[in-house]
């Protein structure tokens, strides 16, 4: 998956009556975990793998 840094999601929180939209800097926390790779458990490693995660 290739996220710049910068890309904010906006989703979606509560019920259908108290709906609020909450930012994630989606960008910085792949980028995060990009940086932090040689931490991550291997089951960790996996999952994010299983989902398209690019480690470069």
């Amino acid at each position: 998956m290739t996220v710049p840094r910068k890309h904010v999601e906006t989703i979606a929180i509560g019920d259908g009556q108290t709906q609020r939209d909450v930012p994630l800097k989606l960008g910085t926390w792949v980028d995060n975990q990009r940086r932090r790779a040689a931490t991550l458990t291997p089951e960790r490693m996996e999952q994010l793998s299983k989902v398209g995660m690019r480690w470069a």
